[in-house]
């Protein structure tokens, strides 16, 4: 897909919002903003409980202050999430929206399908109380974000597949870009192996859906916040820190590890 292209599936939810609107005292409540390309959404769900006493989704609507594909994403995570229970809907991800419209721009996947975390600070909201403010970083005015030294230490230190062997990670200084819940899972799962892991993540709020963050809380993994990866640096054949900016502060860092691991990197 081109740069700019939109397939017609996201024209037509651009042109024809399905759920647009909002819900009057609804049960949770998400806004979600992207600091750097402006885009703004607004999620509201009405919670009901099923035959079976599972809570779901009874009603869904969103407003949305960005591009085309801002729009469209929000309009299509309405429909995808209507209906299904809170567990399920939960668990929909960024990756499942831009399938679902048959595809999003590359310059358009990392700022504008911000739908997928609107809903899940509607959740959060609904069921723990958390502030619905969630604010997401992200490099949108890179075609694809691109991260310095990742691909020359790919193998050497920089990982985007899980290996086979965790152990060849003992003892090391990990950090890990949170690209989902399957990042955060092996944040957890590093702890057997090494009480040094950190995870860089662009959100205010502990990451993951609510049983993974609830783990995170408790474990000894380190959670750097609204942070983005910008470079690797190390020998030939070694990682030996990163460069991290700091959205809160708007400042960049080094900080020293041994290993980065970013199973979503596509740079």
């Amino acid at each position: 897909m081109k740069s700019t292209q939109y397939t017609e599936k996201v024209l037509d939810h651009f042109r024809n919002p399905r759920n647009m609107g909002e819900i009057e005292n609804a049960d949770g409540f998400g806004r979600v903003g992207n600091p750097v390309c402006g885009d703004l959404m607004f999620m509201y769900i009405k919670v009901a409980k099923n035959d079976n006493e599972e809570e779901f989704i009874k009603d869904i609507k969103f407003k949305t202050f960005g591009c085309g594909s801002a729009v469209a994403t929000s309009s299509m995570i309405t429909e995808m999430a209507k209906g299904l229970t809170l567990e399920e809907a939960y668990k929909i991800t960024r990756q499942d929206v831009a399938d679902e419209l048959e595809g999003l721009p590359p310059i358009k996947m990392h700022c504008s399908n911000l739908a997928a975390d609107a809903l899940k600070a509607a959740i959060d909201n609904y069921r723990t109380g958390a502030e619905p403010e969630v604010e997401v970083a992200t490099s949108c005015q890179l075609e694809i974000s691109v991260i310095l030294g990742f691909d020359e230490f790919l193998g050497k230190g920089a990982y985007k597949e899980i290996p086979e062997d965790l152990e060849e990670f003992r003892d090391k200084r990990i950090l890990i870009v949170d690209s989902g819940d399957n990042s955060l899972e092996l944040s957890l799962k590093l702890t057997e192996y090494t009480g040094r892991v950190i995870v860089l993540t662009s959100s205010k709020e502990v990451p993951g859906r609510e049983e993974i963050a609830k783990k995170l809380k408790k474990s000894d993994v380190k959670i750097l916040h609204q942070s983005e990866l910008l470079e690797i640096k190390g020998e030939i054949d070694e990682v030996e820190k990163v460069i991290i900016h700091d959205y809160d502060e708007d400042e960049n860092y080094e900080l020293f590890v041994d290993v980065v691991i970013y199973l979503d990197y596509r740079g």
